[in-house]
Order: structure tokens, then sequence, then C-alpha cells
């Protein structure tokens, strides 16, 4: 005696039916190059000064990596993976984190 039940199966299949896209690698990479691109910004204001400034503060600076990133992430998939949107605002908001941790610690 079986103890289990007939199960229909519908026309389609469930492996192909409608997934969604991956997003998270494409705003993680996003993230991060928002990341150097913000962390150079102080070199090009400040001149090679700067490092005799990160040689204490590194760590600060260290910790928006993974912010950065999550940021990325977050945006591309809130954009529905448009990548101009989210390099655009991933770009300002990241310059605009790491603005404010430099001018917080400079202060």
């Amino acid at each position: 005696m079986r103890n289990s039940q007939n199960i229909i199966m519908s026309g389609s299949d469930p492996v192909t039916a409608n997934e969604e896209t991956t997003w998270s690698f494409p705003g993680a990479l996003v993230g991060f190059i928002a990341w150097l691109l913000a962390l150079g910004i102080p070199f090009l204001l400040y001149g090679p000064n700067t490092l005799f400034f990160f040689l204490y503060t590194w760590p600060f600076f260290l910790a928006l990596m993974p912010v950065a990133v999550v940021v990325g992430i977050a945006l591309h998939s809130l954009t529905g993976g448009r990548l101009i949107y989210t390099s655009v605002s991933t770009v300002l908001i990241v310059v605009a984190i790491f603005g404010v941790l430099f001018l917080w610690l400079m202060g």
C-alpha cells in the first residue's frame, strides 16, 4: 500500500517560471567602485599629505567599504537592475557618506 498522493503537474516548468535575475554582483561591483572613487577624492583635494591622515584613520574608511557594497546592492535592487541609475545614485550616496566621515574626522 502506497502512502502518497497523486500530484497534478502543470504545463509550466517550475524551474524556469518567471525567475528574477540576480542583482547582487553588479550592485556589489558598483558599490566597491564607488568606494574606490570616494577614497580618491581626498587625494585630489589635499595631495599626498592625505596619506598621513589615513595613517591613523584607515579603519574608519575601511569600515565604509562593506557599507558601500550593501548600498550598491540595495540600490541596484530598488532601481530594477538599471545600471546607470544604480551607478549614479550609489556614487552620490557613497561620496556623501565618505565626505561626512572625512569632515567629521577633520573637525
